[in-house]
């Protein structure tokens, strides 16, 4: 099984990539996913951001509030080390898991399995350190910004605060073996990740 981890700022169109990269037969393993599912109601993780932040972080049905947990965190640097600090080892876990699955489903195919992990935080989280190809997709700020702004409805100034929480691109460039650089159509970037799929297979 060959593991290449996926990573890249918000509006950078990593996401993009990696379905990209599954319609040439990659099996993608989405870690906001992931963070989404080991903080469902009645998860340890739930329970020690609820004693860690107070119930005002969670909506009337339970479940985690992430508007009121992004407005918390993307402010102070502090507050978002405790909240990774409760998440973070439960992703990694998961994530860990997902992967031997993979594994072991591959014992029964032709050819070797090759699996995307598209993760936004693979520099913060240390996984990139574990991972022998590391495919970085950069767009330069400003245009991440106006994606944000088009597409999810994120206001200019709310989206390079979280840009402002999370790596910058010289320290993904620092760890990347491979750069994919989006800042054309998406065409321009469907060939791109196409010559990468070669390059990966060569």
């Amino acid at each position: 099984m060959k593991v290449l981890g996926l990573t890249g700022g918000m509006g950078a169109g990593k996401s993009t990539v990696a379905r990209f990269l599954a319609a040439h037969g990659a099996h993608v393993v989405d870690a906001d996913q992931v963070a989404r599912e080991v903080v469902e109601p009645g998860t340890p993780p739930l329970d020690a951001i609820a004693a860690e932040f107070g119930d005002e972080v969670l909506t009337g049905e339970g479940t985690l509030d992430r508007a009121a947990m992004a407005g918390i965190v993307f402010s102070d640097q502090e507050r978002l080390q405790a909240l990774e600090a409760i998440t973070h080892p439960a992703i990694r876990e998961r994530i860990t898991e997902l992967l031997l699955e993979h594994l072991a489903a591959e014992e029964s195919e032709p050819t070797q399995r090759v699996v995307v992990l598209d993760h936004p935080l693979l520099i913060e989280s240390g996984l990139a350190d574990d991972l022998p190809v590391v495919v970085v997709v950069t767009a330069p700020i400003e245009l991440r910004v106006q994606r944000l702004a088009q597409g999810r409805g994120i206001d200019p100034d709310d989206a390079r605060a979280r840009m402002q929480a999370q790596a910058d691109d010289d320290a993904r460039l620092a760890v990347a073996t491979h750069v994919v650089r989006n800042d054309g159509d998406e065409d321009d970037l469907r060939d791109r990740v196409a010559s990468l799929w070669h390059e990966l297979a060569a």
